[in-house]
Formats: C-alpha cells, structure tokens, sequence
C-alpha cells in the first residue's frame, strides 16, 4: 500500500511547504496553512489528445509562423468590448463575482445566444433542470448548446472529445476535481490542478474556456492568487443588489486593455446590454435643482456623461463631515481646500457629501471641475444650467488643467444634446468650428463659475 503525501498549502497565495508554518514566508499572512493530501495518481491520464502537431524544439523568432487566428466575434457586444473586439482562440478567462450578482445567467446568456458556435456549457453547482428553468425564463434557446452536471474533470474531458465544442464555460472551477489529486473539491491544489489542466486544453484544442469563479469576503477571487497568473484574461462582475445595474470591468487582459467597461441592467428576462450609458447616470429630472452638475468621463475608450451630486449643510454638531460616494474622499477634501484657499469660499464649517448617481465609482479625474461646481451650486443654492457639461481637471493653484481625449467627450455631450461645454483653455489642438457644440474654454476656476451662474 503506498504511502499517503500529504503538504502543506497557504490558502491565500498557494505556497506550498512539507510542514505547517505560522507566518507564509511568500505573502506574510498569519495562520493560512491547511494540510492537504498531494499523492498524485500516476495512472491517471488526462483524456483529451495531445497530439496537435506542434513542435517542442526551440526556433529562431522569426522562424515562427504567424497563423493570423482571428477573433471570435461574439453577439454580446458588451463582452466584446471588455474582451478587447472578441475572444482569442485558445485563451482561458477567469470570471469572478458575488454570489447571485448574475455570473451564471451571462454565462448561459452567452452559451445560448451564440448560434454560429458549439458550446459546451458545464454546471457543478446546478441540476440540467434548473439550467433548463432558468433558458426558458430568459426565452432563449439554441440547438448547439450542449449542457453537462459533472465535477470529475477527467469525465468533462471525455465528453468534450466526443462533442468537439468551440466554446467551453465551467460553473464554477471551485466545484471541479481532478482524479489525479487526492484533496477534496475547493482546495488550493485542486483549483490549481484542475486550472492547469484546463489550461493546458485550452492551448492544445485552441478552445477558449470561461471559468466562473467565487470571490471572498474581502472582495478577492477565491483560491490561490496563483490562479490569476495562470489565466489569459480576470474579468470582474460588480454591481449593488439594491441596483438594477451590473458593471464587467478587467482585471487583467493578455490581449487588450485593461480599462474596458461593460454595463448590463438586471431585468427579470436575463441581463440586457446598455449600449448608451449615458441614459442610467443622467437623471431626466424636470425641476432644476441646485448641487447638481453633469461631467464627461471616460471609462477605457468609453465615453460617458455622468451626474455628480452634493449637497452642503451647516454643520449640526461642530465637526464637519466629509462623505462622498462614488468618488475619492481624499480628492475630495484636497478641491475642499482648493475652493478656500483659492477662491475665498468658507466651507471649513460645512457638511458637505458628493455622489456619484447610479452607484458607479469613477477616480478619472476629469470629473474634478464637476464636482467642485457642483459642491459651490449647492453652497449657493443656485442651480446649474441643464444644458451645461464639465471636463476638466483641478489643480492646486485653483487652474483648471487639460484632460486627455477631450474630443470624444465633447462629443459624447453633443450627441446628447447639450449646448456648451465647460474645458481647460490649455488642450491644444482644438478646433470650435469641428464641433456643433459651444465650447467655454477656461484657465481658472473664477472664469468657470462666471461662465456657469454670471
């Protein structure tokens, strides 16, 4: 009878050592070592071909031959945006989010709306008649998308080298296990191994795989901070379960940026794509009311116009509060100091909160003269012209600076109708007459609150 190898694994980075140990001497952290059983299964082997005509040897750069895969363009135009315009052939994507933010649904959504693409679609958490009740709920149905309830990776490998699928999604990697690995479902060298093998499909067959992951308490995809190294692509789905908005943002991409954007809004028929962002953060208000100011952001090459609230108050019981949501707090109190130093305004006395409408966060910093005309509006109680938008940063000297890609903000805010634009008289290479628009160039924070109440 062979004898059982068991090892010790940091739950945090996946280190591994033969002994238990207080203090991880790869990410410093205290009391995350957990005994798990390693003994490999030698005659196990992984049931897919490997047999893909590759050569081993090492070769000159240029002796390499470009092969030009192109992308797989998917109909989910949101997911291709993050992607970077599609999925590459043979990438394995990490996607991670709270539980019940929606992952599955998108996933399914994805499964089931690609019609030129055979997918593979494999659930450890859920039976095929929930998978079942949950297509039929969002009214969505395709012929090539197969669905599979196993957690054996091994068995999931044999059912794929019979179907052959251009796309494979696993729900959720955390539920896998590898027959080579003697540790329970979840743990580090089972999440490691099943990743590595899936990794190693992924390169051979050139079928991208999607692996749903769970994330801790603190916010952090679960499992051994090893796994994202591995993985071609970490997309992060986040969103408040008290809004109807789902934000997929990139964590880390191979093949494209990192500061793409998707929106989703959660409807009971499935998540839909928010083509035009710019409709959920603008409130259609008819009132004008004072604290409030519109700016344009961008989120990657996204533009976006944005509403920026505050409201200022007399401070109820001496000390002044500070809250923003949404935004830096430390930002904050910096164009606190700005309004006071440079401009005159007495605010060391006030209550003052900032949000930024629809619960999204921005830290671009183009938003600074939104926010600094939008706490004086509200300290003033005069309201801001609706059709009236910001873009521009502050500085400390109470300038207002340039930002990068001004075009296409002044852009997105002509496309939705607003009549002027409030910008740093320093971009250079700006052409009023390009634009429908009515451009107010400034310099200094003075000029901007002329041009705004008179």
């Amino acid at each position: 009878m062979a004898k059982i190898k068991s090892a010790f694994f940091c739950q945090n980075c996946g280190y591994q050592t033969p002994k238990w140990l207080g203090k991880c001497p790869s990410c410093s952290e205290w009391n995350t070592f957990v005994e798990e059983i390693v003994e490999k299964n030698l005659s196990q082997v992984v049931a897919f071909s490997t047999n893909t005509g590759r050569t081993a040897k090492p070769q000159p750069i240029q002796a390499i031959e470009n092969r030009g895969q192109a992308r797989i363009t998917l109909s989910d135009n949101e997911l291709n945006r993050v992607l970077g315009n599609g999925m590459v052939p043979g990438s394995l994507i990490l996607f991670g989010g709270e539980p019940g933010i929606g992952k599955s649904t998108l996933m399914l959504q994805l499964a089931v709306l690609e019609k030129n693409l055979r997918v593979l679609y494999v659930s450890g958490e859920e039976s095929d008649q929930q998978i079942k009740m949950r297509a039929e709920r969002i009214g969505l149905d395709n012929q090539e998308c197969f669905i599979l309830t196993e957690t054996n990776l091994q068995n999931i490998f044999m059912q794929a080298e019979e179907i052959q699928p251009q796309l494979l999604v696993i729900d959720s990697i955390q539920t896998l296990y590898s027959n080579q690995i003697e540790s329970s479902p979840g743990s580090i060298s089972q999440v490691r191994e099943c990743t590595a093998q899936l990794l190693r499909y992924a390169k051979q067959t050139d079928v991208p795989v999607f692996l749903i992951g769970h994330i801790t308490k603190e916010g952090a995809l679960a499992g051994p901070k090893v796994l994202e190294h591995m993985v071609d692509v970490v997309l992060q789905f986040e969103g408040d379960r008290n809004h109807v908005y789902r934000l997929l943002r990139t964590i880390k991409n191979r093949f494209g940026s990192t500061n793409e954007l998707g929106i989703y809004e959660m409807l009971g028929s499935g998540l839909r794509q928010v083509e035009n962002p710019s409709e959920i953060l603008i409130t259609n208000a008819d009132a004008t009311l004072s604290g409030i100011s519109i700016a344009a952001t961008l989120e990657g090459m996204r533009p976006m116009l944005i509403e920026v609230q505050a409201l200022v108050s007399t401070a109820a019981y001496g000390t002044p509060q500070r809250s923003s949501t949404g935004f830096d707090a430390r930002r904050l109190n910096m164009l606190l100091a700005v309004m006071e130093k440079r401009c005159g305004f007495k605010l060391g006395a006030k209550d003052v909160f900032l949000n930024i409408a629809g619960g999204i966060k921005v830290d671009d910093p183009a938003i600074d003269l939104a926010v600094v005309a939008a706490v004086l509006s509200s300290n003033a109680d005069l309201p801001i012209p609706k059709h009236f938008c910001l873009a521009a940063e502050v500085g400390l000297s109470g300038e207002v600076r340039p930002v990068n890609r001004i075009e296409q903000r002044i852009y997105e805010a002509e496309k939705l109708g607003f009549e002027k634009i409030i910008v740093s008289k320093f971009n250079k290479g700006i052409d009023p007459k390009n634009f429908k628009i009515e451009l107010i160039q400034c310099g200094r924070i003075d000029e901007v609150l002329r041009a705004l109440f008179g």
